[in-house]
């Protein structure tokens, strides 16, 4: 039997987004967004009220920030976690491999809004989705190059696999922190 590699590994993850990430998305509203469920939480804020020793973002509003995490590291909200997704673990590799847009922590642009995270989290995992779908035997097993740091040898498989980790953890941290929020 003949593997698809690059399919199994779309499916995947997109089968994950379409039918248990997104829909737990549903609904999301600005208050939820930005619920602290625990004191001295890492956010997304406005500019200038940042608890971080860093506030990085280039617009209205800042994502709470460190270099190195405290440990142990705080606890962060819906809003801090969606900014993760978008501008880490999708955002900066659809840049690096997929020849999106320049995107970083300092210079992204973070949503004062539900409705405009997620916007931004579905056209940036539209990118994601669609660049992987593209690389095919070949591209899976180039190396990911210098943008990886340490990992620069390893495959684009181990990388796609490593994102598809990453979005589906993050993504069970919101929807544990909307079950929170629901019952508190």
């Amino acid at each position: 039997m003949d593997v698809n590699w690059n399919e199994e590994l779309v499916e995947h993850l997109d089968w994950h987004w379409r039918n248990q990430l997104h829909p737990r998305l549903d609904g999301l509203g600005d208050d939820e967004y930005f619920w602290e469920p625990a004191a001295e939480c890492w956010n997304v804020r406005p500019r200038g009220e940042s608890i971080a020793p860093i506030a990085a973002g280039s617009g209205g509003f800042t994502v709470d920030f460190a270099t190195p995490e405290p440990d142990p590291p705080p606890v962060t909200t819906i809003a801090w976690r969606l900014a993760h997704v978008i501008v880490g673990v999708l955002g900066m590799r659809v840049a690096a491999h997929f020849g999106g847009p320049a995107t970083d922590y300092g210079s992204f642009a973070y949503a004062g809004t539900a409705a405009e995270a997620l916007s931004q989290l579905d056209q940036t995992y539209a990118a994601w989705i669609d660049g992987v779908r593209g690389l095919g035997a070949e591209g899976l097993a180039r190396p990911c190059g210098p943008a990886e740091g340490p990992f620069a040898e390893r495959s684009m498989a181990t990388l796609v696999l490593h994102i598809n980790r990453e979005v589906i953890h993050h993504g069970a941290e919101i929807a544990l922190l909307r079950d929170l929020y629901r019952a508190r």
